[in-house]
């Protein structure tokens, strides 16, 4: 089980996590629909298009870009089934007022939960995302990381 609020990886279905004590969420089972099969899981999010969603962030100078990231930040907290997690207009919010510190945070917690996401399909977690992600926003091609979030979100999208 990999917890989606704390990213750690916990050997069985324990209730709780031991790490950060977060209710177990409704992982799928082994066996049961869903489970160890590439694109087995679907999420009730919207499929969008990488390209066009670039092509407007720069027509429209970057605003539809924040767009982008809220919307990003809310399809992946319902991916994973935590949608009490940080919503997308605070995410947005909190990258403004901290002048882009809060969406490396931000990235790299959506690499755990790309990680989880991953985990839900194949039974195996994959932790790398995480370090990516927030690599590529420190060398400041933040851009590379949320079209990799995006393209990870469209392949368990069922809208």
């Amino acid at each position: 089980m990999i917890c989606p609020r704390c990213g750690n990886y916990h050997e069985g279905e324990p209730a709780f996590c031991p790490s950060c004590g977060a209710p177990n969420p409704r992982n799928p089972q082994p066996g049961g629909p869903g489970y160890g099969t590439p694109g087995g899981f679907r999420a009730p999010i919207r499929y969008r298009n990488i390209a066009v969603c670039i092509l407007l962030s720069i027509v429209t100078c970057g605003i539809y870009g924040l767009y982008w990231l809220a919307c990003m930040a809310d399809d992946l907290n319902t991916a994973c089934g935590v949608p009490q997690d940080t919503s997308g207009g605070m995410v947005v919010l909190l990258s403004i007022v901290t002048c882009g510190i809060y969406e490396l945070f931000w990235l790299y917690r959506a690499g755990e939960k790309i990680s989880y996401i991953k985990a839900r399909n194949t039974g195996y977690p994959d932790n790398s995302a995480a370090v990516l992600y927030l690599v590529l926003g420190i060398l400041g091609v933040g851009i590379a990381s949320l079209c990799l979030i995006q393209n990870e979100l469209n392949q368990v999208a069922s809208v």
